[in-house]
């Protein structure tokens, strides 16, 4: 199963899991939901963190939060 952290730049995503007890709670009041999108703009020079949209907003999470993750992409 493709995670978030599996995803590549530009690509676009529908979150469909993930593991409630390893997610911020923050990123989940951001929108980070199942049936939401995310799409992955920029990776940090050494693969830690990455930079999403979702929902219109703009987060950077570590590479191990995004590895929680399960996603169905959109735009291979």
């Amino acid at each position: 199963m493709k995670t978030l952290a599996t995803l590549k730049i530009g690509q676009k995503a529908l979150i469909l899991d993930f593991n409630i007890d390893n997610i911020p709670l923050k990123l989940l009041e951001m929108g980070c939901l199942p049936g939401n999108f995310v799409e992955l703009l920029q990776v940090a020079p050494l693969g830690d963190p990455i930079y999403i949209n979702v929902n219109d907003s703009f987060v950077a999470i570590r590479k191990e939060v995004a590895q929680e993750i399960s996603v169905e992409v959109l735009n291979p």
